[in-house]
């Protein structure tokens, strides 16, 4: 080892340890000054602007519900949330935000803000569909004729939830009991289309001191856990066409290619990391049976904890389309949709944000909500939960996460924390037409509204405690290490048409 690389080594140790003694200092001081450094007095400070935020919120429960009505309606795909967004932006310009929209190349996208100064704390808002889930609120499968998707991961609750939070907060900044900055951004596509990766590339983060964000589900927990980063990629196959019956030497099957290639990455699964996810679809195999298909494509996503570990799993699906271009006398190439990293957790703010989350408390359902519950949970598989665990707040603790969010980028840049609310039927999985149903009625709703309490509580906390938001950026500084961000999707254009 060369005399320089061991004193960047050395200049490196040195810089981490002194970032650990700041961390320990900085809890010690917190516990012996009452954690937030301000005293008994300035706790009670907090506790009610807290109320008073909570008040705000609970008060707007019938417009908010009609805003997140209105978006569930309306069930636009990434990057096609036109009436979405638009419902959002001006419901933030009328309480006052400065809104900037069209951010980072997505037309759906936009930047909301009010106040001036630091800190900055940003509430990230999702409102994107997913195709193929078409239903209606009832407790049985039930598609909305003329309707292909649906909000079957309640992005019309987290794109309420979170402007209902941004305004309780700017409220209290109108009246001078918040100093700063507060910011909404809404993100478009998360489902694929990784629209906060655009926005985080184009530096949209750069200024924010914090950024919280929640999520739908079926019980009520602080994210504590790392998701799996993520590559997603369309294949696209040219072959040759012919008749199928009286020429088929004539013609190269493009769809064959698809097949072949779909074989070699089934036949990968045995030896790759059993931690990895690899799943496609093949959206176009050819438009009738009696002509050889000219042209086949498929879209692959393919995870793992660890973003490096993806590119090379993605690496090894490339040579796989490669193989099958090669053996089938097709012609290929391939598109990368998108990709995001895992998400870089926060201890810190977690346990802040789990400290809120218990002051909320749960949802509680009314009999007729109870009578829907059970008549949905005969549509589950497996172990089935109680219903009143809606009404509970698991603790804290790492629990193992198979999914993927663009949040993780979000993660990399600024110390982020988010919450999981029950909006759904406990036993509801995401992606399902029983999420959907549970988006679209005052179920979700109660989730919806527990969530941007907790959100506004910890964002107060963040405003008024600076050790608490120094201590999350020194364990952001840690966690991070000497890792330098990079795309995992590289320098594309966001990819508008994706949904096509």
């Amino acid at each position: 080892m060369g005399q320089t690389v061991r004193h960047q080594l050395i200049e490196k140790h040195s810089i981490i340890q002194k970032y650990i003694m700041k961390l320990i200092l900085i809890s010690f001081l917190s516990l012996a000054l009452g954690y937030n450094g301000w005293g008994q007095s300035n706790r009670k400070t907090i506790d009610a602007l807290k109320n008073e935020a909570a008040q705000n919120i609970q008060t707007g429960y019938e417009s908010y519900k009609k805003i997140a009505l209105n978006i569930w309606n309306y069930a636009e795909v990434g990057f096609k949330e036109i009436k979405s967004s638009s419902l959002l932006q001006n419901t933030l310009k009328d309480n006052g935000f400065k809104v900037e929209s069209g951010v980072a190349g997505m037309p759906t996208a936009f930047v909301a803000t009010y106040g001036s100064g630091k800190p900055v704390i940003g509430i990230l808002a999702e409102f994107d569909a997913l195709p193929g889930l078409s239903q209606d609120s009832t407790s049985s499968r039930a598609p909305v004729a003329n309707k292909n998707s649906g909000h079957g991961c309640g992005h019309n609750l987290f794109g309420t939830g979170s402007v209902a939070s941004g305004i309780a907060i700017k409220k209290l900044m109108e009246e001078g009991k918040i100093k700063g900055t507060v910011k909404v951004f809404g993100c478009p596509a998360e489902e694929g289309g990784d629209g906060k990766v655009y926005m985080v590339r184009e530096g949209l983060f750069n200024d924010v001191d914090a950024v919280l964000h929640w999520h739908p589900d079926q019980q009520n927990t602080v994210e504590n856990t790392g998701s799996l980063a993520i590559k997603t990629a369309k294949f696209r196959f040219y072959g040759i066409a012919a008749h199928a019956a009286s020429a088929p030497d004539k013609g190269r099957s493009a769809l064959d290619a698809v097949e072949g290639m779909d074989y070699m990455v089934n036949m990968m699964r045995e030896h790759i990391p059993q931690e990895s996810r690899i799943h496609y679809i093949i959206t176009n195999g050819g438009k009738a049976p009696n002509i050889v298909p000219d042209f086949a494509e498929s879209f692959y996503y393919v995870r793992h904890p660890d973003k490096a570990e993806v590119d090379s799993l993605f690496q090894w699906v490339l040579r796989t389309a490669e193989g099958a271009a090669l053996g089938t006398g097709t012609k290929m190439e391939y598109e990368v949709i998108s990709g995001s990293h895992d998400l870089l957790i926060n201890k810190t703010l977690a346990l802040e944000m789990q400290a809120n989350l218990e002051k909320v408390g749960g949802v509680t359902y009314t009999p007729g909500e109870i009578i829907f519950a059970k008549k949905l949970q005969t549509s589950f598989l497996g172990r089935i939960p109680p219903i009143d665990s809606a009404a509970f707040i698991k603790p804290l603790y790492t629990e193992k996460s198979l999914a993927s969010t663009d949040v993780g980028d979000v993660s990399y840049t600024v110390p982020t924390v988010g919450v999981l609310t029950a909006t759904w039927v406990p036993g509801t999985s995401a992606h399902s037409w029983q999420a959907v149903a549970c988006s679209g009625m005052d179920i979700g709703i109660k989730g919806m509204i527990v969530a941007a309490k907790t959100m506004a509580f910890t964002a107060i906390d963040l405003f008024l405690t600076p050790s608490l938001l120094q201590k999350a950026k020194d364990e952001f500084i840690i966690s991070k290490g000497d890792y330098q961000y990079k795309a995992l999707l590289g320098d594309r254009k966001p990819a508008l048409n994706y949904r096509d």
